[in-house]
C-alpha cells in the first residue's frame, strides 16, 4: 500500500512538473515563434460554396500521391466531401481498399516508384496534383528517405508536368531549407526548389509544424511529442504544431483560390488561418 501511495505521489508530482514545463515552454515558443504573419482569411463559408461550385463546373481532374498516409487519407476524404473534382486518381505502390460507397468511383493506378518512367501514362491528363508522399529516416534510413521524399516526389512532379498538369500541391515541412545542415529539412527544401524550377502554372508548398495526429502507424517518440504539442496548442497559438485535418482542409481550399504568384509557400499559421476560414 505504501508503495502504491508513493508511486501515486511521484506520478502526481511528475504530472505537475510536466504541466508547469508545458506552460513555460509554451510561453517561450510563442515569444520566439518566427512564422510570418499569415494572410488573413476571414470566415467566408458562403464564398467557399460559390468557389466550390465554380470550380466544380470546370470539370477538372486530380491525382493524389500518398493517399495511404495520414495527410493523404484526410485529403482524399476532404476532396470527396467537397466534391470539386469530376475525377480523382490515386497513384501509389499498392491498391487501397475502401468500404464506403463514397470511394467507389475512385481511379487507382499502381506504380513501381523505382521505375516511374514505365508508368508515365498514370500521370497524364490531370489538372491538379497533390503530393503527400513521404517517409522517415528512422524507417527507411538516410538513403531511403532521400529516395522517397526527394527522388520519387520530384520524378512524379516531372511526369505530371509532362502529362499536362497545371497545379502541383506539395506537403512539405516547417523549416524546409535546401541549405540546411539537417538532412530532413535540407531534402524538403531541395525538392521544393526542384519542383518550382519545373515551371508549373501554379506550385504551392505547405509547411506545417509538428502534425498533431494519432497515427495508424506507431512511431517511437511521437506519442509524447503529440501530447506535448497538443497541450501547448490548447493554451497558445503557435506555428510549431498543427492538427493534420487543417493541412488537408487548407490544401483543398487553396486549390480554389487564384494566387498572385506562380509559386507560394504556406507556413503553418497561414495553413491554419486558411483552414479555419471555411467555416466547416
Amino acid at each position: 500500500m505504501f508503495v502504491i501511495k508513493l508511486l501515486g505521489t511521484t506520478l502526481g508530482t511528475a504530472s505537475g512538473i510536466l504541466a508547469l514545463l508545458v506552460v513555460v515552454i509554451a510561453v517561450v515558443l510563442t515569444y520566439f515563434d518566427d512564422d510570418v504573419d499569415p494572410v488573413k482569411y476571414t470566415s467566408m463559408a458562403e464564398d467557399w460554396k460559390t468557389l466550390e461550385e465554380n470550380f466544380r463546373q470546370q470539370n477538372r481532374s486530380c491525382f493524389i500521391l500518398g493517399a495511404s498516409g495520414e495527410t493523404g487519407r484526410l485529403l482524399l476524404q476532404e476532396l470527396l466531401e467537397r466534391n470539386v473534382f469530376s475525377k480523382i486518381t490515386l497513384i501509389g505502390r499498392r491498391q487501397l481498399t475502401f468500404e464506403d460507397q463514397a470511394y467507389e468511383n475512385l481511379v487507382q493506378e499502381v506504380v513501381d516508384f523505382e521505375k516511374l518512367d514505365d508508368y508515365a501514362a498514370a500521370f497524364q491528363g490531370h489538372d491538379v496534383g497533390y503530393c503527400c508522399l513521404g517517409t522517415t529516416r528512422a524507417k527507411a534510413g538516410a538513403d531511403g528517405f532521400i529516395r522517397v521524399d526527394h527522388d520519387y516526389v520530384l520524378k512524379s512532379a516531372e511526369l505530371a508536368k509532362a502529362g499536362g498538369c497545371m497545379q502541383f500541391h506539395l506537403e512539405s515541412s516547417r523549416g524546409a531549407d535546401k541549405n540546411s545542415n539537417f538532412l530532413y529539412l535540407k531534402v524538403k527544401g531541395q525538392v521544393e526548389a526542384a519542383i518550382e524550377a519545373l515551371g508549373f502554372a501554379r506550385f504551392s508548398a505547405y509547411r506545417p509544424g509538428f502534425l498533431l495526429v494519432d497515427r495508424q502507424e506507431s512511431r517511437p517518440g511521437e506519442w509524447f511529442a503529440r501530447k506535448f504539442f497538443g497541450a501547448v496548442s490548447a493554451m497558445v497559438s503557435t506555428s510549431m504544431s498543427i492538427p493534420i485535418q487543417m493541412v488537408a482542409k487548407a490544401m483543398v481550399s487553396n486549390t480554389l483560390l487564384q494566387p498572385e504568384q506562380k509559386t507560394e509557400i504556406l507556413e503553418s499559421k497561414a495553413i491554419t488561418s486558411l483552414a479555419k476560414s471555411t467555416g466547416k
